[in-house]
Protein backbone atom coordinates (compact mmCIF):
# COMPACT_ATOMS: atom_id res chain seq x y z
CA UNK A 1 0.00 0.00 0.00
CA UNK A 2 2.87 2.39 0.59
CA UNK A 3 4.26 1.80 -2.89
CA UNK A 4 7.07 -0.60 -2.09
CA UNK A 5 7.77 -3.90 -3.80
CA UNK A 6 9.47 -6.64 -1.81
CA UNK A 7 10.54 -10.15 -2.75
CA UNK A 8 10.11 -13.48 -0.97
CA UNK A 9 13.14 -15.71 -1.57
CA UNK A 10 13.19 -19.29 -0.28
CA UNK A 11 10.19 -18.53 1.93
CA UNK A 12 11.79 -15.48 3.55
CA UNK A 13 10.67 -11.88 2.98
CA UNK A 14 13.58 -9.68 1.92
CA UNK A 15 13.36 -6.63 4.23
CA UNK A 16 14.82 -4.32 1.60
CA UNK A 17 12.35 -2.87 -0.98
CA UNK A 18 13.17 -3.42 -4.65
CA UNK A 19 14.92 -0.36 -6.09
CA UNK A 20 13.49 1.38 -9.16
CA UNK A 21 9.79 0.63 -8.59
CA UNK A 22 7.33 3.45 -9.38
CA UNK A 23 6.52 6.10 -6.79
CA UNK A 24 2.88 5.57 -5.83
CA UNK A 25 0.28 7.76 -4.18
CA UNK A 26 -0.11 6.96 -0.50
CA UNK A 27 -2.32 8.59 2.11
CA UNK A 28 -3.96 7.53 5.33
CA UNK A 29 -4.54 4.12 6.79
CA UNK A 30 -5.88 1.22 4.74
CA UNK A 31 -9.60 0.76 5.23
CA UNK A 32 -10.34 4.41 5.91
CA UNK A 33 -12.28 6.57 3.40
CA UNK A 34 -10.03 7.83 0.61
CA UNK A 35 -7.26 5.42 1.53
CA UNK A 36 -7.13 3.41 -1.71
CA UNK A 37 -3.50 3.80 -2.61
CA UNK A 38 -0.20 2.28 -3.65
CA UNK A 39 0.26 -0.59 -6.05
CA UNK A 40 -2.98 -2.13 -7.24
CA UNK A 41 -1.44 -5.15 -8.98
CA UNK A 42 1.86 -6.54 -10.27
CA UNK A 43 2.19 -8.99 -13.17
CA UNK A 44 5.05 -10.67 -15.01
CA UNK A 45 5.10 -10.53 -18.80
CA UNK A 46 4.23 -13.96 -20.30
CA UNK A 47 7.83 -14.16 -21.61
CA UNK A 48 9.36 -12.88 -18.36
CA UNK A 49 12.03 -15.60 -18.41
CA UNK A 50 13.54 -14.04 -21.54
CA UNK A 51 12.57 -10.34 -21.35
CA UNK A 52 12.38 -9.72 -17.55
CA UNK A 53 9.43 -7.29 -18.01
CA UNK A 54 7.39 -6.56 -14.89
CA UNK A 55 4.12 -4.58 -14.97
CA UNK A 56 2.49 -2.44 -12.28
CA UNK A 57 -1.04 -1.11 -12.02
CA UNK A 58 -0.65 1.71 -9.52
CA UNK A 59 -1.94 5.07 -8.36
CA UNK A 60 0.45 7.73 -9.58
CA UNK A 61 0.55 10.99 -7.62
CA UNK A 62 -1.05 13.77 -9.68
CA UNK A 63 -1.56 17.47 -9.15
CA UNK A 64 -2.40 18.58 -5.66
CA UNK A 65 -2.54 16.66 -2.42
CA UNK A 66 -4.83 13.60 -2.35
CA UNK A 67 -5.00 13.27 -6.13
CA UNK A 68 -3.81 10.29 -8.12
CA UNK A 69 -4.26 8.71 -11.52
CA UNK A 70 -4.58 5.00 -12.30
CA UNK A 71 -1.49 4.15 -14.35
CA UNK A 72 0.30 1.10 -15.79
CA UNK A 73 4.09 1.06 -15.80
CA UNK A 74 6.62 -1.52 -16.93
CA UNK A 75 10.30 -2.06 -16.29
CA UNK A 76 12.91 -4.81 -16.31
CA UNK A 77 13.49 -6.76 -13.11
CA UNK A 78 16.94 -8.36 -12.86
CA UNK A 79 16.27 -10.06 -9.53
CA UNK A 80 17.35 -7.13 -7.38
CA UNK A 81 16.25 -3.88 -9.05
CA UNK A 82 13.92 -2.49 -11.71
CA UNK A 83 15.45 -0.53 -14.57
CA UNK A 84 13.99 1.27 -17.56
CA UNK A 85 10.72 1.95 -15.76
CA UNK A 86 8.19 3.88 -17.85
CA UNK A 87 4.47 4.54 -17.74
CA UNK A 88 2.76 2.88 -20.70
CA UNK A 89 -0.88 3.77 -19.98
CA UNK A 90 -2.72 6.37 -17.91
CA UNK A 91 -6.46 6.43 -17.31
CA UNK A 92 -6.30 10.21 -16.91
CA UNK A 93 -7.86 12.67 -14.52
CA UNK A 94 -10.72 11.38 -12.43
CA UNK A 95 -9.89 7.66 -12.62
CA UNK A 96 -8.25 6.62 -9.38
CA UNK A 97 -8.97 3.46 -7.47
CA UNK A 98 -8.80 -0.33 -7.43
CA UNK A 99 -7.45 -2.11 -10.49
CA UNK A 100 -6.31 -5.57 -11.51
CA UNK A 101 -4.12 -6.60 -14.43
CA UNK A 102 -3.77 -10.03 -16.04
CA UNK A 103 -2.39 -11.53 -19.23
CA UNK A 104 -4.68 -13.26 -21.67
CA UNK A 105 -3.67 -16.26 -23.77
CA UNK A 106 -3.72 -13.83 -26.69
CA UNK A 107 -0.64 -12.08 -25.23
CA UNK A 108 -2.65 -8.96 -24.38
CA UNK A 109 -2.69 -7.16 -21.04
CA UNK A 110 -6.18 -6.84 -19.55
CA UNK A 111 -6.80 -4.13 -16.95
CA UNK A 112 -9.80 -3.31 -14.79
CA UNK A 113 -10.70 0.23 -13.79
CA UNK A 114 -12.85 1.49 -10.89
CA UNK A 115 -16.43 2.59 -11.50
CA UNK A 116 -16.17 6.09 -10.06
CA UNK A 117 -18.72 8.10 -8.08
CA UNK A 118 -22.28 7.42 -9.22
CA UNK A 119 -21.51 4.54 -11.57
CA UNK A 120 -23.11 6.14 -14.64
CA UNK A 121 -19.67 6.67 -16.20
CA UNK A 122 -19.28 2.88 -16.20
CA UNK A 123 -21.96 2.73 -18.90
CA UNK A 124 -20.25 5.43 -21.02
CA UNK A 125 -17.87 3.77 -23.52
CA UNK A 126 -16.03 7.08 -23.95
CA UNK A 127 -14.61 7.03 -20.40
CA UNK A 128 -12.13 4.74 -18.67
CA UNK A 129 -14.27 4.33 -15.52
CA UNK A 130 -15.81 0.92 -14.82
CA UNK A 131 -14.15 -0.91 -17.69
CA UNK A 132 -11.97 -3.84 -18.62
CA UNK A 133 -9.30 -2.47 -20.97
CA UNK A 134 -7.21 -4.53 -23.39
CA UNK A 135 -3.68 -3.36 -24.27
CA UNK A 136 -0.65 -4.54 -26.18
CA UNK A 137 2.39 -5.21 -24.01
CA UNK A 138 3.72 -1.71 -24.77
CA UNK A 139 0.45 -0.01 -23.75
CA UNK A 140 -0.80 0.64 -27.28
CA UNK A 141 -4.25 -0.36 -28.54
CA UNK A 142 -4.69 -3.76 -30.22
CA UNK A 143 -6.13 -3.31 -33.71
CA UNK A 144 -8.77 -5.98 -33.04
CA UNK A 145 -10.27 -4.38 -29.90
CA UNK A 146 -14.07 -4.23 -30.22
CA UNK A 147 -14.40 -0.42 -30.32
CA UNK A 148 -11.36 0.60 -32.40
CA UNK A 149 -12.39 3.29 -34.87
CA UNK A 150 -15.88 3.69 -33.43
CA UNK A 151 -16.83 7.30 -32.65
CA UNK A 152 -17.60 8.04 -28.99
CA UNK A 153 -15.69 4.99 -27.72
CA UNK A 154 -12.26 4.73 -26.11
CA UNK A 155 -10.31 2.23 -28.28
CA UNK A 156 -8.75 0.52 -25.23
CA UNK A 157 -12.19 -0.52 -23.91
CA UNK A 158 -12.84 -4.26 -24.08
CA UNK A 159 -15.95 -4.40 -21.84
CA UNK A 160 -17.86 -1.76 -19.90
CA UNK A 161 -20.53 -1.32 -17.25
CA UNK A 162 -18.51 -2.72 -14.34
CA UNK A 163 -18.34 -1.81 -10.69
CA UNK A 164 -15.10 -2.09 -8.73
CA UNK A 165 -13.32 -5.22 -9.91
CA UNK A 166 -11.81 -7.46 -7.27
CA UNK A 167 -10.29 -10.09 -9.52
CA UNK A 168 -9.19 -10.74 -13.09
CA UNK A 169 -7.57 -13.79 -14.64
CA UNK A 170 -7.47 -16.22 -17.53
CA UNK A 171 -9.23 -19.54 -16.96
CA UNK A 172 -6.45 -22.20 -16.88
CA UNK A 173 -8.23 -24.55 -19.30
CA UNK A 174 -10.39 -22.43 -21.62
CA UNK A 175 -8.26 -19.28 -21.59
CA UNK A 176 -11.40 -17.13 -21.20
CA UNK A 177 -10.94 -14.00 -19.11
CA UNK A 178 -12.88 -14.08 -15.83
CA UNK A 179 -13.58 -10.89 -13.91
CA UNK A 180 -15.19 -10.45 -10.51
CA UNK A 181 -16.77 -7.23 -9.35
CA UNK A 182 -18.19 -5.97 -6.09
CA UNK A 183 -21.79 -4.84 -6.26
CA UNK A 184 -24.18 -3.17 -3.84
CA UNK A 185 -26.12 -5.24 -1.31
CA UNK A 186 -25.14 -8.68 -2.53
CA UNK A 187 -24.87 -7.76 -6.20
CA UNK A 188 -21.40 -9.24 -6.70
CA UNK A 189 -20.80 -10.68 -10.18
CA UNK A 190 -18.53 -12.97 -12.10
CA UNK A 191 -18.20 -11.97 -15.74
CA UNK A 192 -16.71 -14.19 -18.43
Amino acid sequence: RTGQLRVIRNGVLDPKPVAGAPMAYWAGESGLPGAVHGYMDVALHPQFATNQLLYFSYLKPAGTERQSVLTVARGRFDGSAITGLSDIFSAGTGVSGPSRIAWGRDGKLYMTTPSGGNGSSSQDPNTYSGKVLRLNDDGTVPADNPFVGRAGHKPEVYTFGHRNSLGLGAHPVSGQMWQTEMGPNGGDEINI
